[in-house]
């Protein structure tokens, strides 16, 4: 039996790598977590179970939907925007519905949405938008997030960067450098497709991936889940915070450093560079997109540092060596 005078926070999407370790987190600080998703005892199918969840709950923390770790298919497509706008839509409803909503609503979102970038990087201030399908699965999950009047409960979007740690960003790198594609990725020409085309009733016009002559120096912003569950813990903390929130540390590597540094933790003495036409069929082989190491990802957390947040894990380095 909980303790009633324990606070309680309801954790959506808390099976994955980053789920596993806040609920962890805010059991240690005290709370009592009761959790919502496929295998959890409040299922997604079942709305008025969500409400009762969600009503007097302190703190709701949803990270649900599909990994995007995978072929851009029509079908992974259509369910990794599913999976994001549904599941934050049935929370926004409970939320609305309550008698005693949440006080703070974190709901993770990415760093993703920001333009392919090698200028400059993106704060929350004046980052620019991109467009395509990973763009505009970013665009509609906020969207859901932020519609609507919610007075008593302050909403947040963690634009997380590439998470490091025991999860599927990493271990997707380290397949890349074990079948001999751990050297630098250099963009080129392909052939043209539809994959990362737009989606949604407001898609953006990305019919064709193009290329960047970016010779393996495309920016690789990132962050350790250490960091990410201290994120939560500080923005949950911070009743200043609200809106979009970058989570990448402060320094964003390259993709050339990136890949010494894997290949340093595989223990592989070299690595030849990866020109594109080796990575598209490579990429298929592994079931993922040459999109997660070819766009250039430049983001800056303007907000985080400005209100003191302190980082755990700077050196990229230092990421790649921690548990």
């Amino acid at each position: 039996m909980s303790d009633t005078t324990r606070p309680r926070a309801v954790v959506a999407g808390a099976s994955g790598f980053i789920g596993r370790a806040i609920v962890a987190a805010l059991i240690d600080d005290g709370y009592d977590v009761a959790t919502i998703g496929r295998s959890s005892p409040t299922r997604w199918d079942a709305p008025l179970a969500i409400a009762a969840a969600v009503d007097g709950a302190e703190l709701l923390v949803n990270l649900a939907g599909k990994s995007v770790n995978c072929r851009y298919t029509a079908r992974n497509r259509d369910e990794i925007l599913r999976s994001r706008v549904a599941t934050t839509r049935a929370l926004r409803e409970a939320v609305a519905a309550a008698s005693f909503p949440p006080r703070v609503w974190i709901n993770a979102s990415t760093a993703t949405i920001y333009r392919h970038a090698t200028d400059a990087p993106h704060t929350e201030a004046d980052g620019v938008l991109g467009t395509g399908f990973s763009v505009d699965v970013a665009r509609a999950w906020e969207r859901e997030l932020f519609t609507g009047s919610l007075p008593r409960t302050r909403r947040v979007a963690l634009r997380m960067a590439i998470v490091l740690g025991p999860g599927p960003a990493t271990r997707a790198l380290l397949r890349i450098a074990r079948v001999g594609l751990g050297g630098p990725h250099v963009d080129g020409p392909w052939f043209p497709h539809r994959r990362y085309r737009g989606i949604g009733p407001h898609a953006t016009p990305a019919a064709s991936p193009g290329w960047h002559r970016t010779r393996g120096r495309q920016r690789f912003s990132w962050v350790h889940l250490d960091d990410v569950v201290e994120a939560v813990r500080f923005v949950r903390d911070r009743d200043d915070l609200s809106g979009p929130i970058n989570v990448a540390a402060p320094h964003a590597s390259d993709n050339r450093a990136l890949m010494r540094g894997i290949r340093r933790a595989v223990g592989a003495p070299f690595g030849l560079p990866a020109h594109r036409w080796m990575l598209e069929p490579a990429m298929w082989a592994l079931r993922t997109e040459p999109e997660l190491v070819l766009k250039s990802r430049w983001v800056e957390p303007e907000r985080l540092v400005d209100a003191g947040f302190a980082f755990r894990h700077e050196s990229l380095d230092d990421a790649l060596a921690s548990p």
